[in-house]
């Protein structure tokens, strides 16, 4: 099995010395998350029809990574993986699951406690505060942002209200805070005999209130109240998630640049004129977002004491769902799979890191991370290595950032009751892949006759599966499949539990 370890001489050189003569001084934490955003839909890493120059500046002034990955191929549990440091095996939320707060709203809550990597910060004296989705329970409950670390939340608290950028109320802390925007379904057709040509068709779709813009703000009033202390701003916004909905500024400049066919809402979410010059328009206006944190920080005089982290929660969507064209602009990068699939599109995502002074400029790694490392990797960062708690499935790579020598991680495993039910695994170069666990005939201990196997470095399409070639590797991991899934009461796999149905 092929390992490699990819980093310039420079970046190794630069970042030891950096590194040594690090302050004990904690950094300020900016980890901006996407949704949706695919592993091709920045320039930086291969976008040709818009560019992101903002968050390209996190790739030239700091670390690429090549293969890092998503907690899940879906929200909640991608979220929880990343603030528990827990693989889905292991981890409480393992699947979307909603509609259990008051009036409807929010998600399966985590239990109080679960979500150490804030809650560990807090202990460490950081001022927390998120801005944006969070889905991992409702006001109120053991899963509010408020319960588990965090300081200040403004946002969406409920997935399911964030498929509408105009709704008419945003959460700021644990009140609602009223939009001037009308009242609409998120998911609707056009009316029958409506213009499909027309601008004025689509205007009942939006209102006043942008919900992304009004989130940035919050999340910028955050950095400069919190400028003279160690801040956490967890910015997990909705872009580009469904559905598409954009201010008329930034859409003006793509009129015209795309062919376009309009989105009558025939497959979810609502209509849409220009659904590709909406897509690129709304990452674009992320990108914007972005540069504003990057300058208000060298305002502030913070450039040296903050470090950035951009990825995204999972892949990008697939067939056309709520108007998007993905395949058009190749948002999954030429990988197989989109959202809800465990195929590198569903999963593998774009990772930036930048910290000026620590990590060297234009440094490229494929050391294969995941979001469960994030928690040890922070905390090692930081210096405070000791507080790392047993129990998780993250592996620190802060060595790597610190441009030393690193061993290989030894897996990477993620699983999912959803879509079927499905396992996989990344052993250096090698995946293990099985799929259609949770079918109605599907009984415990199933055997590994659909294990799928790929050789990532030959062929990195997941397109020619070399199962049958390689019998000793398709054992090889599947033990590792069969020994990391815990069961879990809440989201069962037929297949490996044999009992229930997924949620």
């Amino acid at each position: 099995m092929k390992r490699n370890l990819n980093l310039p001489r420079t970046f190794l050189f630069a970042t030891t010395l950096a590194f040594s003569a690090l302050a004990a001084d904690q950094p300020n934490i900016v980890f901006i998350l996407a949704d949706d955003l695919g592993y091709g839909d920045l320039s930086c890493y291969g976008q040709q029809k818009f560019a992101t120059p903002n968050i390209d500046r996190l790739a030239a002034e700091g670390l690429k990574f090549t293969a890092h990955y998503a907690g899940h191929n879906v929200c909640a549990p991608s979220r929880c993986a990343l603030l528990t440091g827990k693989h889905p095996g292991h981890g409480y939320i393992r699947e979307n699951r909603g509609g259990l707060g008051p009036g409807g709203e929010g998600q399966e809550p985590v239990p109080a406690g679960e979500l150490k990597l804030p809650l560990l910060l807090k202990q460490l004296g950081y001022t927390l505060g998120a801005f944006g989705k969070w889905g991992l329970g409702a006001s109120g409950t053991s899963g509010d942002p408020l319960r588990q670390g965090f300081d200040t939340f403004y946002g969406y608290n409920c997935q399911a209200v964030a498929h509408n950028y105009y709704p008419t109320q945003l959460w700021s802390n644990a009140t609602h805070v009223a939009l001037n925007n009308p009242k609409f379904a998120a998911h609707q057709k056009l009316p029958d005999g409506a213009d499909a040509s027309l601008p004025a068709t689509y205007a009942k779709f939006r209102g006043q209130d942008y919900a992304p813009d009004l989130i940035g703000v919050q999340a910028r009033q955050f950095i400069r109240d919190h400028k003279a202390h160690p801040f956490f701003l967890y910015y997990p916004t909705t872009v580009p998630h469904l559905a598409l909905q954009v201010p008329e500024d930034s859409l003006k400049e793509f009129a015209g640049r795309f062919p376009e066919e309009p989105y009558l809402g025939g497959r979810g979410y609502l209509p849409n004129r220009t659904p590709r010059a909406t897509y690129a328009a709304m990452i674009t206006r992320l990108d914007r977002e972005v540069g504003r944190v990057l300058g208000l920080v060298k305002e502030l005089g913070l450039d040296e004491r903050t470090l950035f982290i951009f990825t995204s929660d999972n892949g990008p969507l697939y067939e056309k769902l709520g108007g998007t064209d993905t395949d058009f602009f190749n948002s999954a990068g030429g990988l197989r799979g989109r959202k809800g699939s465990f195929y590198e599109g569903g999963f593998r995502e774009p990772c930036l890191v930048r910290w000026r002074g620590k990590i060297a400029p234009g440094s490229v790694c494929d050391r294969v991370t995941g979001f469960e490392d994030w928690l040890p990797t922070l905390l090692d960062l930081i210096g405070e290595r000791e507080r790392i708690p047993t129990g998780i499935d993250g592996l620190s790579f802060a060595p790597t950032l610190r441009g030393e020598k690193q061993p290989p991680r030894p897996f990477l495993y993620r699983e999912s009751p959803g879509y079927g039910g499905q396992q996989c695994v990344r052993v250096g170069d090698w995946k293990a892949i099985r799929t259609k666990l949770n079918g109605a005939n599907q009984t415990a201990n199933a055997q590994l006759g659909n294990l799928e196997l790929y050789n990532l470095a030959d062929d990195p399409g997941e397109s020619r599966d070399v199962a049958a070639q390689h019998p000793d590797c398709v054992k090889e991991l599947g033990a590792i499949l069969k020994q990391q899934h815990v069961k879990s009461a809440l989201f069962p796999i037929r297949a490996l539990d044999g009992v229930g149905d997924s949620p």
